[in-house]
């Protein structure tokens, strides 16, 4: 069943209790930053940022236990897969509607590290950031886990697991978007934000996940 926008909220079933707020984001080691984390500019004749809306759930699929074979007693039931919530913008809107999404979660007690950021088309600037100290600090921020990580969707297959995925459905060919979505979705543990066009999102996802 497609994912239909809903309210705009971004938040979790089957929390404990929120921890304080984050207050921000700080780099796991000193180095010279860009300032603040920006949100890439509209692009001409291309609207303006979307803000995160209409997020849209699909409960967890309830997962039946194996039954009981004539050797031993039934396995345990797998893990609930995790929440998906849809936010809907442009190609040129994503990454904007992604950053607000992860400011969204750090505000709501998200530590920095459980979130992790993947995009279809342009790297994010702090990904391109990052890597301009090597591909080998760049990774070993990714292997730290103390900060919120922006990936491009060619390398997402090396990212770890964390709690909250967001990807930025932000261009790139329709094969990177059906490769990344599925991928993100095996990926994050409790929730899965996506960020572009309803109805590419929902093709995909009806079809891979």
């Amino acid at each position: 069943m497609p994912l239909i926008p809903e309210e705009p909220q971004i938040h979790e079933s089957a929390q404990g209790p929120r921890v304080t707020p984050a207050t921000g984001r700080t780099a796991p080691t000193p180095r010279p930053v860009p300032g603040p984390r920006p949100a890439a500019p509209p692009r001409p004749g291309c609207p303006g940022p979307l803000r995160p809306a209409s997020p849209v759930q699909r409960a967890p699929r309830d997962v039946a236990a194996t039954k009981p074979g004539p050797s031993g007693p039934a396995a345990p039931a797998a893990s609930a897969a995790p929440q998906i919530q849809l936010i809907p913008a442009s190609a040129e809107g994503a990454l904007d509607a992604a950053e607000e999404a992860v400011d969204l979660l750090l505000e709501s007690g998200r530590s920095p590290g459980e979130v992790l950021v993947i995009t279809t088309g342009d790297s994010h600037p702090w990904a391109a950031h990052e890597l301009s100290f090597g591909e080998a600090s760049y990774w070993a921020q990714h292997d730290a886990g103390d900060d919120v990580f922006y990936m491009d969707a060619a390398v997402a297959s090396r990212a770890a697991s964390r709690p909250v995925v967001v990807v930025a459905v932000n261009g790139g060919t329709d094969v990177a978007a059906a490769t990344a979505l599925p991928l993100a979705h095996s990926r994050a543990g409790a929730l899965l934000i996506v960020c572009g066009d309803p109805q590419k999102i929902n093709s995909v996802l009806g079809a891979g996940v």
